[in-house]
């Protein structure tokens, strides 16, 4: 079997990688950088399908950030998602590939959505407005898989994870998301012997965090499950499944944690002038647990490992 695994330089594509070659589902892992394959070029996405000959496809590639870069460049957001998904969906459908795994995000919900949040719950109330352009794109993905589900049949099927984090992720610490950002602050103040972490809003939130093991793992589990099994569970079209840990904590609970990982000592200095986001986000993942798969790794857990893989290869992210 040939699978093609769209970004799989990124967190979660990179992973992806690790998880097939580990469970020798491929024959043939397929992959191309972004200078090898441009995704927002909709004729070298058609060119590459139909040479290559694929069997599966698993939809990683996108353009991503946390609050700050979300509110910042929200037509990049909206523009870039868009059409990467648009093109490799159809290029997928063009070349007669029955299977593809599409990656969103539990951003797609309502910002008041009931929790913790089901499936059923999309497109019922207003989005999040500070990530609102990257969620409609995200919508609008798993709308195009279930398009083509029902209008040609396929096996398009759509994965909505919860926060992630761990090896690979964007360590900037404004221009990502709350873990990698948080890890990077706590790390340049241990370094420089700083008193305080500045940390946006009020620690209030709570959120449920994932580690990107632990999502391919699930990812791969969804994608293999037959196809009669997992319609059974996601009616209609072959909807979308959430993807988490089934539990959360606070902002101020999970920068605790990151203290005593990172070895700071200092005082949590909470600055309430930033956006605080969506007040919860927790995923019902009873669909997920239907289809026999759980989360393996702890939150403490996955942060160390995390942390100890950043100092390894922090210098590659000292001037990101």
């Amino acid at each position: 079997m040939r699978i093609y695994v769209a970004g799989h330089q990124g967190m979660v594509g990179s992973a992806l990688v690790r998880q097939l070659q580990t469970q020798h589902y491929a024959d043939e892992i397929v992959i191309r950088t972004r200078a090898e394959l441009d995704l927002t070029q909709q004729a070298d996405v058609n060119a590459f399908f139909l040479q290559e000959r694929i069997d599966q496809v698993y939809l990683a590639a996108a353009k991503v950030g946390g609050i700050w870069a979300n509110s910042t460049y929200p037509a990049d957001f909206i523009y870039q998602n868009l059409i990467i998904e648009c093109n490799v969906i159809q290029a997928a459908h063009q070349a007669n590939i029955e299977k593809l795994l599409f990656l969103g995000s539990s951003c797609i919900y309502p910002r008041h959505a009931p929790q913790p949040i089901c499936e059923n719950a999309l497109l019922t109330s207003s989005l999040e407005p500070t990530n609102e352009s990257y969620a409609i794109a995200k919508i609008a993905g798993i709308k195009l898989c279930e398009g083509y589900n029902r209008q040609h049949g396929r096996d398009y099927r759509s994965v909505m994870p919860t926060n992630l984090y761990g090896p690979h992720d964007n360590f900037h610490p404004d221009n990502s998301h709350v873990i990698p950002a948080l890890m990077r602050r706590f790390y340049d103040a241990v370094q420089s012997n700083a008193k305080e972490v500045l940390i946006w809003g009020s620690g209030t939130p709570k959120r449920e965090f994932l580690h990107v093991d632990d999502m391919a793992a699930a990812c791969v589990h969804v994608m293999n499950i037959d196809k009669q099994t997992y319609s059974a569970i996601t009616q209609p079209m072959l909807s979308h499944i959430n993807v988490g840990a089934g539990i959360d904590c606070s902002i101020a609970e999970l920068a605790e944690i990151l203290a005593n990982v990172t070895g700071f000592t200092g005082q949590l200095t909470f600055d309430t002038s930033k956006p605080d986001g969506t007040p919860r986000k927790l995923l019902d993942i009873s669909r997920l647990t239907a289809l026999g798969w759980q989360a393996h790794i702890g939150l403490a857990e996955g942060l160390k490992e995390t942390y100890a893989w950043f100092l390894e290869n922090q210098l590659d992210y000292k001037q990101a």
